[in-house]
């Protein structure tokens, strides 16, 4: 019987003290670039007066729930694409936790370096403050590894996307993200008190048109291809018209988690959740596309 010489075996030894290591500087670099992530996504929210405002001001309940809503949706990101391979579903927990705390950590840490924050503030209106800004935050940092990641790190949320439900999943996340960006300006209620119904119709059309259009028509990277067997007009309804159900809803929820609908009827409503859907659509399509 051959016995291991001993080259073998302290290389063996070597691989086995490297592993370790390798895996520590791994979860370090993720971490890293969720922390980057967090702070290039919130940036433009962290600089915006009206989410100061809104941290302050906005009511507990509906911040409570907006972060309980957002718990299923980053472990549904973690899954498509976390800064980390996805495992198991406590591994998307574990992730979708993690995201919150380093979103909550950047948004604290830059809302200071902009006296934002400072320590003559009640903790109600700190909290409030870094809670609102901690949630684009902790979606960047999921997006991090998408985005900032090698090309190795595309091909497995990109597979996952391909079913009927991750497509309309991630056109939910894009959508989100990019209301959640538009949502809290004057310029919203602004734009749909000045438009006629006329105005909201041709905008919900270009909405319908654009969608289709960024993903299946004008070639960007990412282009998704039309499957198999099914054609233009089922495509069309299946994920543009469907899709933009889902960015109506969302859009409408982000309208009344920050106050913009209250005190409104019925039809101001409807014309403020148009108008609002209309970057909220090119969120979605611009998911499919590059998450």
């Amino acid at each position: 019987m051959t016995q291991p010489n001993a080259t073998e075996t302290a290389g063996s030894d070597s691989s086995s003290g490297a592993s370790p290591r390798t895996a520590e500087r791994r979860a370090g670099v993720g971490l890293a670039r969720a922390f980057a992530g967090a702070i290039i996504f919130a940036l433009p929210l962290l600089m915006t007066m009206e989410m100061w405002w809104l941290g302050f001001y906005m009511d507990r309940l509906r911040l409570a729930l907006f972060l309980l809503v957002l718990l299923p949706l980053l472990i549904g990101l973690s899954y498509h694409a976390g800064f980390e391979e996805s495992s198991s579903w406590r591994h998307d927990l574990l992730s979708a936790g993690v995201a919150l705390a380093v979103g909550f950590c950047a948004a604290a840490v830059v809302l200071v370096l902009l006296a934002i924050v400072t320590l003559d503030m009640s903790a109600d209106e700190v909290i409030g403050k870094i809670a609102l800004q901690g949630i684009p935050g902790s979606i960047g940092a999921l997006l991090a590894r998408s985005q900032l990641g090698g090309p190795k790190a595309q091909e497995k949320e990109q597979s996952r996307g391909a079913q009927y439900g991750g497509e309309l999943f991630l056109m939910a996340v894009g959508a989100l993200f990019l209301a959640f960006n538009i949502a809290p300006t004057e310029e919203i209620v602004l734009i749909a008190y000045k438009m006629t119904k006329w105005h909201a119709l041709a905008l919900a059309v270009v909405s319908l048109v654009m969608m289709h259009a960024f993903v299946y028509a004008v070639e960007f990277r990412g282009q998704a291809a039309i499957p198999s067997g099914m054609s233009i007009g089922s495509v069309f309804l299946r994920f543009t018209v469907v899709g933009y159900a889902v960015v109506l809803c969302i859009s409408l929820y982000v309208l009344w988690t920050f106050g913009r609908t209250d005190g409104m009827a019925a039809a101001e409503v409807v014309m403020t959740t148009v108008v609002l859907a209309f970057p909220a659509a090119l969120g979605a399509a611009a998911a499919r596309l590059i998450i």
